[in-house]
């Protein structure tokens, strides 16, 4: 099933997707739950619970009526995966990395769906990196590779909004990485029992409608099963970790002439088998 995180009056909800646009309360159908997506995934069977308390029930709600938050608002860890495809790493010329580049983000950097991408009054090479996040939903340490997907709560579409002229500041990205509102997250956490196989579909980043990235995930360099031993060999993983997997090649810092997102475009980053993440470029007043 599909979830959102949401607010309403003021109140952080978790809500069940019943079809493309209405969904169900949690605390409406299951008011002994907890009410957000973060506790939810800690209670182990939370996500379950709530989906079948959902399960049959009318929508009750718009998407449209709500305040949409990032599908995790307060995550643990945000892990990102740098150059994890073949045509990003022979684009920025780091080339086939023997092990995964990673780098964290931080939970305030994170926007909704529909959310404004903001352009910060300090630079104008904001770009885009679509990519496929992975939640995981239960506690593992050192966890081997053909475990990994049990450690899966839900996937996601993330936008890695990258300033690269801060990004260069350091070779650990950093700021760069992290500008207020700049890390697209949603619209929804798909469930792995509806999601199936992650191999098994595409990933297409648009501005303005023009598409400027697309990828098979299959085509990922380090797999979701190795990032997920290779990160859980060095620290724990905890229900709502977010893993974002690498963008594919097509970022604009890349391009000739270079293209940066500028006040006034849409950026989305459609996943098949999960949905559209869709947030306007608004200039910092």
């Amino acid at each position: 099933m599909r979830l959102i995180s949401y607010r309403q009056n003021g109140e952080e909800n978790v809500g069940v997707m019943v079809d493309e646009t209405g969904f169900v309360p949690v605390k409406s159908v299951a008011p002994d739950l907890p009410h957000t997506m973060l506790e939810l995934l800690q209670m182990g069977d939370g996500i379950a619970k709530a989906c079948a308390a959902a399960k049959g029930k009318p929508a009750e709600l718009q998407i449209g009526d709500v305040e949409l938050l990032p599908v995790v608002p307060n995550p643990p860890a945000i892990w990102c995966v740098g150059v994890n495809y073949k045509e990003h790493q022979e684009e920025t010329g780091r080339g086939k990395q023997e092990q995964p580049m990673m780098f964290l983000r931080i939970a305030e950097a994170q926007i909704a769906h529909k959310d404004p991408m903001i352009l910060p009054k300090v630079s104008d090479t904001l770009d885009w990196e679509g990519e496929l996040a992975v939640i995981i939903g239960k506690r593992g340490r050192n966890i081997p590779e053909s475990e990994a997907f049990d450690y899966i709560a839900g996937y996601s579409c993330y936008n890695d909004g990258t300033i690269r002229e801060w990004q260069r500041h350091t070779s650990q990205f950093g700021v760069g990485k992290n500008f207020q509102s700049t890390g697209g997250f949603g619209p929804w956490m798909v469930t792995p029992d509806e999601f199936g196989n992650p191999y098994d579909y595409e990933l297409t980043t648009r501005v303005n409608g023009t598409e400027v990235q697309h990828t098979k995930i299959s085509d990922m360099d380090h797999k979701i099963e190795k990032l997920i031993n290779y990160i859980s060999t060095g620290v724990t993983l905890n229900p709502g970790d977010v893993i974002s997997t690498g963008t594919p090649g097509g970022v604009g810092s890349r391009r000739d002439p270079v293209w940066y997102m500028k006040d006034g475009d849409v950026c989305t980053v459609e996943i098949t088998g999960i949905g559209i993440l869709e947030n306007p470029i608004v200039a910092e007043k």
